[in-house]
């Protein structure tokens, strides 16, 4: 008898097949990287570090943790690199608690302006057990370094954050230097989102200029579920016990076991990254993205594109959203700077090409997927949502049931299916 969660599986293969998968976040490993987390590496208890374990029989995992830390530090020329981070959350938080005490202030871009949860958004660990100070985007959507200067001037911050989800430009590490510096505060860059760009040379790398950095190994490195911490030659300057910190805020601050299948995985993704033809693909990526933004009359310098939607209407990020999918292109509802609308119903999306140029999607399939966004987006015009509150529920629910019915989004939905399914996923067959 086949498993219920086998036969989900297969749907889901299915949708990944026939689909287009355009969240930024998101990505396609390989088939190495999926035997290496399918592998029974999964079956050990880790607890602390190689060489200093609390457990018996982990002399071959020390080899696989200690290859992969050594491929993250020649891959990002760092001295230090840590894999055992369950993702990028508990890894922002194993930061600072290494860096910081309860009460410090920490500053980082705010979430409405594209900045993440644990850079110090509200309700986060960043901004429970530390005071938070957010900056913010000006009028082009570009980071305000004025103001971030004045406020760090202000607050004397213990740690500044330089990473986003949301921002389609480049970041300039230099100028978030010379403010760290200004105010004596450790500089920590995360790269989550920019991490393959990164090591392809598309994008600036925060080595020289950062204490700390850390990257989730998914997005564009195109590894597993997971994240490493690194510490920059400054950043042991600094602190030359900053390593044993975060060791420490890691386990037992933290975590306890680490996931040894994943730390086998990352390894496979760092070794794939430092192969020549990794490069070509971070350039394709951020090329895919220049067209694809200049066709939906917008520009992105990365792999990212934010998208408003308030000349379709108002608060229109998630019935645009429904209706991509419905059409089958996956996206995600996202506020844009000066929100008008709701962060629950917000103005814009967010897509990217990372996942799509794994694929093996070039310039000219971007001219037609924007194309096919172009016509999805024309079915949402006056399906603006209600400003009054107690109106949304209803309003959704009918926008929905529309739109499920709706015979262009079925239309568009065969063009695409027919379309990706000629683009290879790996581990679909």
């Amino acid at each position: 008898m086949t498993s219920k969660v086998f036969k989900l599986i297969a749907k889901e293969a299915h949708r990944q097949k026939y689909g287009l998968e355009m969240i930024p976040s998101e990505n396609y490993v390989s088939e190495n990287v999926l035997k290496a987390l399918g592998s029974i590496l999964t079956n050990k208890y880790s607890e602390g570090f190689p060489g200093r374990r609390y457990y018996g029989g982990n002399e071959v995992i020390d080899k696989i943790e200690n290859y992969a830390q050594d491929l993250a530090k020649e891959l990002f020329k760092v001295p230090i690199a840590l894999v055992q981070s369950y993702s990028g959350s508990p890894a922002n938080q194993a930061i600072t608690m290494a860096v910081c005490k309860p009460g410090d202030v920490v500053m980082g871009l705010t979430l409405s302006s594209g900045g993440h949860l644990t850079h110090g958004a509200k309700l986060n660990f960043s901004s429970i057990f530390y005071k938070a100070v957010n900056y913010s985007v000006g009028d082009d959507w570009k980071i305000n370094f004025e103001e971030l200067e004045t406020l760090a001037k202000k607050h004397k911050p213990k740690m500044i954050w330089v990473g986003t989800t949301a921002y389609p430009f480049k970041l300039d590490y230099k100028k978030f230097r010379k403010i760290a510096d200004e105010v004596d505060a450790t500089l920590v860059a995360d790269i989550s989102h920019i991490t393959g760009l990164i090591i392809g040379g598309v994008h600036t790398s925060p080595v020289p200029y950062a204490d700390i950095i850390m990257t989730t190994t998914h997005k564009t490195l195109r590894g597993p579920r997971g994240a490493m911490i690194l510490v920059t030659e400054r950043g042991l300057e600094r602190d030359p016990e900053i390593k044993g910190k975060i060791e420490r805020a890691i386990i037992p601050g933290i975590q306890g076991g680490p996931h040894n299948h994943q730390t086998a995985a990352i390894a496979v993704s760092l070794e794939e990254a430092l192969k020549p033809s990794f490069k070509k693909y971070a350039i394709q990526v951020v090329n895919n993205a220049a067209v694809l933004a200049k066709e939906l009359g917008t520009v992105s310098e990365t792999h990212l594109i934010l998208l408003s939607l308030t000349s379709y209407g108002y608060g229109m990020g998630y019935q645009a959203q429904y209706a991509l999918e419905e059409a089958g292109i996956t996206v995600n509802k996202n506020t844009i700077p000066g929100e008008p609308a709701s962060p629950f119903y917000p103005s814009g999306i967010r897509l990217g090409t990372p996942a799509l140029t794994t694929r093996g999607m070039k310039e000219k399939d971007m001219i037609k997927i924007a194309r096919w966004i172009k016509r999805v987006l024309e079915e949402i015009r006056g399906l603006d949502l209600p400003k009054e509150q107690e109106q949304r529920k209803d309003f959704l629910n009918e926008a929905k049931a529309r739109l499920n019915k709706n015979k262009n989004l079925k239309q568009i939905r065969k063009e695409i299916e027919d379309f990706a399914g000629k683009f290879p996923v790996p581990g679909v067959d």
